[in-house]
């Protein structure tokens, strides 16, 4: 068995066992929550919180569809439409993040779109691992921050973390070093520094223009994300939200490591542990809100329009198959002799 293919099977058995592990933890946090305490944290949530994180659901999806225009950009593709990239990276994004980024990394999707507008397969390969390095930034960035802004919050995962990394010194220099990688990035594309080669990973310097992009599109998603989180939590007792943003950021990265499907467990058990102020009912039914409008509801909209995407394809080979098949085509009348 070579080593790829070991891959393809070692990481899905991770995944599964971080999803096992990870809810026998969380079924031995939550055994003192009821049904109805579940139900009566999901029936006090008011409805125009509901609505505000409706809201940051369509902010994040609405950035992920900026990550896919800022790689076309870099690319040098500008023929291909809002509607079209908003629809592709939606369903991208919809997929992998319930199937799991180590079983579906949204690069077939992407193809199977954009080979269809022109583009090659070295171009869909860029495209998809200039969006993962979007992300990748948007996460050093605002995590930067937030431990710069607060070194504190690191504390709220004390007995979790080694304990060199919830003292607050440390945290705000880790909170700066991160700070540093992202400005380090940005003044290599503003000086047009040369390739970063580490192996065989190499980092090319985008323009200016698509750097700043990235600064943008990658926390506004974040931000996005973590909103709907905050909405759902009750206002009494409500963290700020640079804390909320920070737990989001350290469970969702935590959940994409582990490549656990959809962060299943893993995403949950270390929210919880870091809101510890908050009553575990009240922070399961946000996480449950989270779930239905980042995860489940795009995911159910997904399925149907990669079934509608895909019988269109077919339907349009069958129909450029049958206006070329030798059957269909009229014999010309044999001309009679005069």
């Amino acid at each position: 068995m070579g080593m790829k293919r070991l891959r393809e099977f070692l990481w899905p058995l991770i995944g599964l066992a971080a999803v096992a592990i990870s809810g026998y933890l969380l079924y031995h946090r939550l055994q003192g929550v009821s049904v109805a305490d579940l139900k009566a944290s999901f029936a006090a949530i008011p409805v125009h919180r509901f609505l505000l994180a409706s809201a940051s659901t369509l902010v994040a999806y609405a950035a992920l569809a900026w990550y896919d225009r800022i790689a076309l950009l870099h690319l040098g593709v500008r023929h291909i439409s809002w509607l079209f990239i908003s629809v592709c990276s939606f369903t991208t994004y919809a997929l992998s993040h319930n199937i799991g980024a180590s079983v579906f990394s949204g690069a077939l999707v992407r193809y199977r779109a954009y080979s269809a507008k022109g583009l090659s397969a070295a171009q869909v390969a860029v495209l998809v691992a200039l969006c993962s390095f979007t992300f990748g930034l948007g996460t050093l960035l605002l995590g930067g921050f937030t431990l710069a802004y607060d070194p504190a919050l690191l504390a709220r995962l004390e007995g979790q973390l080694p304990h060199a990394l919830t003292n607050p010194t440390i945290a705000r220099t880790l909170g700066l070093a991160l700070l540093a990688v992202v400005a380090l990035y940005a003044a290599g594309s503003i000086l047009h520094l040369r390739p970063v080669a580490i192996r065989q990973f190499k980092l090319e310097y985008p323009r200016p223009a698509i750097m700043a992009r990235q600064l943008l599109a990658a926390p506004l998603e974040l931000v996005g994300a973590a909103g709907i989180i905050y909405f759902a939590l009750p206002e009494a007792g409500n963290p700020s939200f640079v804390t909320v943003l920070a737990v989001f950021l350290a469970s969702f990265s935590a959940a994409l490591v582990s490549h656990a499907p959809g962060g299943l467990g893993v995403f949950e058990i270390i929210f919880i542990t870091a809101m510890p102020d908050i009553e575990e009912a009240d922070v399961l039914a946000a996480l449950l809100v989270f779930r239905l409008f980042y995860l489940l509801i795009p995911f159910a909209i997904a399925i149907v329009v990669v079934l509608l995407y895909e019988r269109s394809r077919l339907l349009g080979k069958w129909r450029a198959e049958r206006r070329m098949s030798p059957e269909t085509v009229p014999e010309t009348p044999a001309r009679r002799p005069e």
